[in-house]
């Protein structure tokens, strides 16, 4: 087996088609094609499905998608680790993050890293905390900023960066808004503005709350202040959100709950420039710039 193999693989498991794949590759067609035979001989087994229109994944196929992205993962680090020791930091650095990050500025901190290492090429992709930790464990992602996980994860590194507490938003004329602060029970029947299910606040508050009417389900804090200015619905946020608009009031809760934490999420085996914006981050947080 061999990696331009897996290369070959990886583009067509992506492109899901055989002319796509091999047009971002920049190869012939017809030498894709062969290396993919060669490489289901080799293991005895089809990996895709083929058809006029595109191709799909066989279970053996995505059986070998997870480890052949892991391998040519490895691959980039090893390259990365022999460029770094000759003080040459260059390839891909493919970065996740939440849409706000209280605890550091990314898009400054990626500007930093850029302007240190400008050999590096930088992919940012936004999502929510699963999804994001899903493609650190595929080996889609070098790093990302993400809500702590509530399940034990043994084949991800997790760093902490900040902790917060929770909050209630709701409008400004709403009957809870003169509160110092509110017991969960009295938000028992309310309906709720909440983010999608693969929201690292989302499955926070769910293990808060538990069973409850969510109204209105969005992707962005913003729309979620907005509904939740508008009278729609009330939410329960971090404490970082009330920053952002001064038509929403934040009120901190009686009950104790479990803090939301912001953390850094990289591979077991970091790459090299996954390693170097880890001490980005720490020379930020130490204000070192």
């Amino acid at each position: 087996m061999e990696l331009r193999q897996l290369e070959y693989f990886v583009a067509v498991a992506d492109e899901c088609h055989f002319t796509r794949a091999a047009k971002r590759l920049h190869v012939a067609q017809s030498g894709l094609s062969s290396a993919i035979r060669s490489l289901e001989r080799e293991l005895g087994a089809s990996l895709f499905i083929r058809s006029t229109r595109q191709v799909e994944l066989t279970p053996a196929g995505r059986a070998l998608l997870v480890e052949a992205r892991r391998a040519l993962s490895a691959t980039d680090a090893a390259r990365d680790a022999v460029a770094a020791v000759q003080g040459l930091l260059r390839g891909r650095l493919a970065v996740g993050s939440l849409q706000c990050v209280h605890a550091v500025n990314v898009h400054q901190l990626l500007a930093h890293f850029h302007a240190e290492h400008p050999g590096v090429e930088i992919q940012l992709r936004q999502g929510g905390s699963v999804h994001l930790i899903e493609q650190i464990r595929s080996g889609r992602l070098d790093i990302a900023f993400v809500a702590r996980p509530l399940r034990q994860m043994d084949d991800v590194r997790i760093r902490p960066l900040a902790s917060e507490p929770l909050v209630l938003a709701c409008g400004l004329r709403h009957p809870l808004a003169g509160r110092a602060e509110v017991p969960l029970t009295d938000l028992a029947g309310e309906p709720f503005v909440d983010f999608q299910q693969d929201w690292g606040s989302r499955d926070l508050v769910d293990s808060v709350l538990g069973e409850r009417r969510i109204a209105f389900e969005v992707n962005d804090v913003h729309s979620l202040l907005d509904l939740v200015a508008f009278g729609l619905g009330v939410a329960l946020v971090p404490q970082s959100f009330s920053v952002k608009t001064d038509q929403v009031q934040f009120i901190g809760l009686a009950d104790p709950v479990p803090a939301w934490e912001t953390v850094v999420v990289t591979s077991e085996a970091a790459s090299a420039a996954a390693t170097a914006l880890l001490d980005t981050v720490a020379a930020a947080r130490n204000g070192r710039y």
